[in-house]
This record gives C-alpha cells, structure tokens and sequence, in this order.
C-alpha cells in the first residue's frame, strides 16, 4: 500500500473503495483482497445480490442458464453449488450469492444500508473522498464503481401517479415479504422483460389484470426444467471446457452461432436450427446465425420463424396483432425469456391494453385513465424498467480533475476508454458499462473480467512505484468512435431501445454496449494491458 498523503480526519484509508455489492462488486472484494490490498464495500441494500437482492417480483428469473451464471474463479466452488433449474429463479441466485459471501468471509468488508453520495478527486494526492449517506467516510487509492447496469429504477411521470391510493409497486423494489393479489384489480404498466416475467404468474392470482402495453417486444420461451443429478455431474465435469468457449464467445456461453449465414442454407437446414435455439430457449435465440443481427434478410428469416411460433399461442388473431412486434428487427432490443407469457392472454381474466392507440391520461386515487376507457385498479405494478448504463453512477456525485463532475463530463453521452477509465478521473474504473459488452454478456463472466482487469491494472501501478493510472482523452474519443462505429454496422441502432437510453426523456441518444462480442472485447483489453496499458497515463503525483 502506498502511504501517500494522510487521510482527512474523519476519514478511513484503505486501498480499494467498491461502490455495490453486487456479483462484481463481491467478486472484486474477494480479488482485491486476495491481493493484499485493504479494500471497504458500500452496498445501499441490507444484503448482498445487487440487482437479485432487489428484483423480487413474481416470475423474476435470470434468462442465462444457471450452469453459465456463476462464478469460474474458483473449482472447489463450481462443484460444491448444485442448481436445481435450468434457468434459476431470484431466490435460488440471491441463496448462492449468500453463500458466495459467507464461503469467502466477505461481508466484513462490506457497509451495508449505505448509500455513497459523493466521490471526489483530492488532485494534490491523486487519491478519492468518499462520503456516504451514513456518515461512513474513506479515503481510497482507488474506486471501482460495481453499481451494475440495471439498478436504477426508472418511474414514469404519469400525471396524478402518486394519488393513486391503492398499492402501487415497482418489479424493481418488490416488497420482500411478497404481494398477494388474490381477488385483486390489478394492473401492469410495461412490457419488457420483468412485465413480461410476472405478468403470467399475476394472472394466476388476479382476478382481473390489465396489461398496459406501449411496445411489444419480442420473448421467447426459457423451455426451464428441473436439473437432475446426471445433468449437474456432466456439467460440472465438463465446467473448464464450458468456462473455455464462453469467455471466447459473443454473449459469455458455451453455444455456437451456426458457422453458415442464414440465407446460405435450406430452408429446411434454417428451421432446423432455429428450432433448436428455440428448445434451448432465451436470448440465444438471436445468435442462431451469424448475420442475423447485421443483415436485414437474415433477421427477417428469424422473425418470421418467431411470429409463426408466437401466433400458435394465440387464441384471438386480433391480440396477436398487437403482441408481435412491428417496429424493430428481432434481436435489436434484448430479446425476452418467458413462461407461458403469450398463452396469458388466452385466460378470460387478461385484458391487453394497446396505448399506442390509447394512451394513458392520467391516474387518479382509483384507478387509470386512457384515452379510451377507465380501469378501476387495486394494485398498479410499473415494469419499466431502468436508466441503463449510466444512471446508477449519475446519482452519485463524483468529481474529477478541475472540479469537473462525471455527469458533466458525460452530458452528452458515456466518454470513456475501454468500459473501464475516464479521462479526468485517475484510479477510477466503472465495471460493466458503457463501452463494454455490458448486458449484451452473461453478467457474471463479464464481472469477472472486468475486476480481473482492475486488479492486474493496480498491480502494474505498485509495480512501476507510481500512483495512479488515468485514461488519455485521445484514447477515450477513439473507443468510443470505434464503438459508434461498430453498432453502425449492425442493426441494433434500428430499435429505441434502452441501450440508446431510448427509454429516458431528455438522455442522449448514444447506443453504449460494444456490441462485437465478449471474447472480441477480452482480447482487445487483454492486448492493452500486455501493451502497459497502451492508452492510459502512468502518474506520480
């Protein structure tokens, strides 16, 4: 540890700040530690899990299969957790992320029900402030910010949203001691992946649910099973070659895309593979080919196969309609990963409302208006989503060289280098954000990477005897040139989709993940540092 200057009275000195403890921010915990390093978490929950310590809704389940989202760093762990299920469910995934933290005595770095307000630059030093909602206060060599991507809820201004004077609930911020809506009037306002999640176990419950729907996206069936004994043994005895293809892959699994294009085969050897992606079910669906996602004929081969797929579900052609999505190429929003969600609309208690033609008015204490009709409502659920990317690090107010605040160096969109630093913050390395594959990888593989990167970088720092490492501007406008460039070429800057912050007023329109894959993305920060961090400055103070 580097002594440097001493620390403002008040204040703790440790190595390494984390902001979230999440899968990175636990991950990088045990990492830096692991190092020598003396490293202090802040987690604003009463637990660990991030995002699965939050989203609790009903039907809430991780859309990787189980075997994938988990962590590769240590074996006696891979073979010790057994999953029950295909696709996990949030409780199981917060159960292993416990156990994650207790198996490796984590939680006694971490201060929890601690929210980090301000992070600010001591530029005489080269070392970061960090203040907190509870009066907890660090100075830290470093801040690693594991906020995650998708953990700032985003609450629609509705008008009279808050007279409502029912039970009114975000899938987000679920209650932790459940909701029962047996016999209840209730409504869901979104259909993106958590809507689409709960919407079919509501139904079950509700004795009448209304599904406000403004854009329909595409899901496909998660096709979950239980995991038996023999399934669990083959794949824990194959975990290294699995861990092998997917950190070399586009999203972080083991699947491969078809070597062939789409338009290159029969339309008898098309369907086959199509069907299969379809058994294996989830997001993979669109990487069935290789081109699906940059040429608009191979897409529409996919989204053809899918429509007939969706319509089979349907009963009323007139709902179909409205459930199948017309304005943007499948794949170029995050495709889905449901149980039952499109047969939900069969039951006689499930009501679609379309507000592209009716949109909604306001809401008053007992239920919500459109321009159509009137719902009287008992319980409102808003699935829509999050401020993606960049909004769990726009609440905290971090301020770098000059005074200059990361909000405001970000007005116009992410400008960062590699994912990982920022021009005018030294020391300072946000995980699994903009400029990085981010939600485009299995998230857990993705941490990994990230934190391992960070933690090599802050080696090669005490290496050289310096004291921090700082992303050159040239190097930051090039990565995201080159990132501009490379979502240019596909089409996933057809849709408004939340990787464009689409779903934001006012936010800038910038499509944030690298969208060339995780094992592309591996080899380019792997060469960077093999270069001595080619693109970022080495600084004494």
């Amino acid at each position: 540890m580097n002594p440097g200057n001493p620390p403002s009275p008040g204040r703790t000195r440790v190595d390494v700040a984390v902001v979230g403890a999440g899968i990175a921010g636990l991950y990088a915990l045990h990492r830096f530690r692991s190092r020598g390093l003396t490293v202090r978490v802040f987690e604003a929950a009463d637990g660990v899990g991030g995002v699965w310590y939050w989203n609790r809704y009903p039907g809430a389940r991780c859309d990787v299969e189980s075997v994938d989202y988990s962590y590769s760093f240590d074996e006696d762990l891979q073979q010790e957790w057994d999953w029950s299920e295909k696709y996990a469910a949030q409780p199981e995934i917060l159960a292993y992320l416990e156990h994650v933290a207790d198996r490796f005595d984590l939680r006694r770095d971490i201060e929890f029900g601690t929210r980090v307000t301000d992070i600010r630059l001591d530029e005489s030093s080269l070392t970061w402030e960090v203040d907190t909602d509870t009066g907890s206060r660090v100075t830290a060599r470093f801040v690693v910010l594991a906020t995650g991507p998708l953990s700032n809820a985003n609450t629609p201004a509705i008008e009279g949203l808050d007279t409502f004077a029912g039970r009114l609930l975000h899938t987000s911020a679920w209650p932790h001691e459940g909701v029962d809506p047996t016999g209840q009037r209730v409504g869901v306002i979104g259909t993106g992946s958590s809507g689409i999640q709960a919407i079919p176990v509501l139904a079950e419950q509700a004795a009448r649910l209304h599904v406000f729907q403004r854009t329909a996206n595409y899901s496909v069936p998660a096709g979950n099973t239980a995991l038996d004994d023999d399934t669990r043994r083959a794949q824990k005895a194959g975990y290294a070659q699995r861990r092998r293809l997917s950190m070399a892959s586009g999203g972080g699994s083991p699947h491969r895309a078809h070597p062939k294009s789409a338009l290159a085969v029969s339309e008898e050897e098309r369907r086959a593979a199509y069907e299969q992606r379809w058994q294996l079910g989830g997001v993979l669906f669109s990487k069935t080919f290789p081109d699906q996602l940059t040429d608009p004929a191979a897409n529409e081969t996919a989204r053809l196969f899918w429509e007939e797929k969706i319509r089979a579900e349907l009963d009323d052609p007139r709902v179909a309609e409205l459930l199948i999505p017309r304005d943007h190429p499948i794949g170029t929003k995050r495709i889905c990963t449901d149980t039952n969600y499109y047969r939900t609309f069969n039951r006689e208690n499930v009501q679609l409302v379309d507000l592209r033609a009716t949109p909604i008015e306001r809401i008053d204490a007992g239920g919500l208006h459109t321009t159509g009709s009137y719902f009287p409502l008992d319980t409102l659920v808003l699935a829509t989503g999050f401020d993606a990317m960049t909004g769990s690090v726009a609440k905290i107010a971090i301020t770098g060289r000059g005074g200059r605040t990361l909000n405001e160096a970000w007005a116009e969109g992410p400008v960062n280098y590699l994912g990982l630093g920022v021009p005018g913050f030294p020391n300072l390395f946000n995980l699994t954000g903009p400029g990085s594959p981010s939600v485009l990888a299995n998230m857990v593989l993705h941490s990994e990477l990230h934190v391992d990167w960070v933690a090599e970088a802050i080696g090669f720092v005490d290496g050289r005897g310096a004291t921090a490492l700082e992303a050159r501007a040239d190097a930051a406008a090039a990565w995201v040139a080159e990132c501009a460039e490379r979502a240019s070429g596909t089409l996933m800057t057809r849709a408004n989709s939340w990787y464009l912050g689409a779903n934001i007023p006012g936010k800038p329109r910038v499509f944030m993940p690298f969208v060339s894959g995780f094992g592309v993305y591996g080899e380019i920060i792997a060469e960077v540092a093999a270069a001595d961090y080619k693109g970022f400055d080495l600084l004494d103070r």
